[in-house]
């Protein structure tokens, strides 16, 4: 059956629902999500509108999606894309990463999320080599938690929605400033993440220093039959580094998610952060999986997808 490839700067209903189908039924299948919150967010609501959706067609049929967000300016290009498992073993996966590296002049960075030997070999095949992992890591929160100590001079709160967004953009911005996708967080996106029905800012904590925002520990909970607590995303103002205030932080949150009478909490942290995977390590996290990224390493990335 000949297959094409479609590619839209936005979706419209039908083809959004027909995408999110396919997601589901590859994560049915793989037992991990093959798109990340930020391509999910895009899909249901837009966003950049430099990013790119490519659809592939056996026939009449969605068989495979690819989303390329041009998100940072410095390394390229990054994105992801799946196959129905029932349209597997066709070549569509060739062909749509194809289609991805041609739209943006072999310059993308393709995340494979679970490590799976299927998206390695793709990768190989294209050319690309491993050049960045992603931990998910986890740990019971029925086993027993050390109690949390802020720093002298630090008081906690949690984020007031309308209030505190551009002290926490500033804080994120400035705490994750070498890091490509969060430290590149918009009001917008921030915006955007308030209207999730996740969003519960009682888990989303935040520690002042006098009238300065010093580091925060956002939390969520995935919903579901077991529901799974997550470490978010936590930030530390530099100049407040070494103080202990991180892992006060992240005992805070974990003592949140616990008191909701969840069982299990996750993270997400880059395998080059050491520090902060030694901090995890010591609060009884282990690694759980791992999602991948792939790039040309001998190309030199091209800044935007092309139009």
């Amino acid at each position: 059956m000949s297959a094409r490839v479609e590619i839209r700067q936005r979706l419209d209903d039908l083809e959004i629902d027909d995408v999110l189908g396919l997601v589901a039924a590859a994560a049915a299948t793989d037992g991990v999500r093959p798109l990340n919150e930020h391509a999910m967010l895009h899909l249901r609501h837009g966003g950049d509108p430099r990013a790119r959706s490519l659809l592939l067609y056996a026939g009449d049929t969605l068989a495979g999606y690819a989303h390329v967000d041009p998100a940072d300016e410095v390394e390229g290009p990054s994105a992801e894309l799946v196959v129905h498992p029932a349209h597997r073993g066709a070549g569509h996966g060739r062909r749509l990463l194809a289609s991805v590296l041609e739209l943006t002049g072999g310059g993308a960075r393709v995340w494979s999320h679970g490590d799976h030997p299927a998206g390695a070999a793709l990768a190989a095949s294209a050319g690309l080599a491993r050049v960045r992992s992603l931990w998910r890591m986890r740990r019971s929160l029925l086993d027993p938690l050390p109690a949390h100590e802020l720093p002298d001079g630090v008081r906690l709160r949690a984020f007031v929605p309308g209030q505190d967004e551009q002290a926490w953009l500033e804080v994120n911005r400035a705490a994750f400033a070498h890091h490509p996708e969060q430290g590149a967080w918009t009001l917008d996106d921030l915006l955007q993440r308030e209207r999730e029905p996740w969003f519960d800012p009682a888990g989303f904590f935040l520690a002042w220093r006098g009238d300065r925002l010093a580091g925060f520990h956002w939390t969520k909970v995935h919903g579901g039959d077991e529901p799974l607590g997550e470490v978010y995303v936590v930030g530390i103002d530099p100049a407040q580094r070494g103080t202990g205030l991180g892992k006060a932080l992240t005992l805070a949150g974990l003592s949140h998610l616990r008191a909701r009478g969840l069982a299990q909490v996750m993270l997400y942290v880059d395998e080059a952060n050491t520090a902060a995977i030694r901090l995890y390590e010591s609060l009884g996290f282990k690694r759980w999986d791992v999602d991948v990224m792939y790039a040309d390493v001998h190309e030199s990335p091209s800044p935007r997808p092309q139009t």
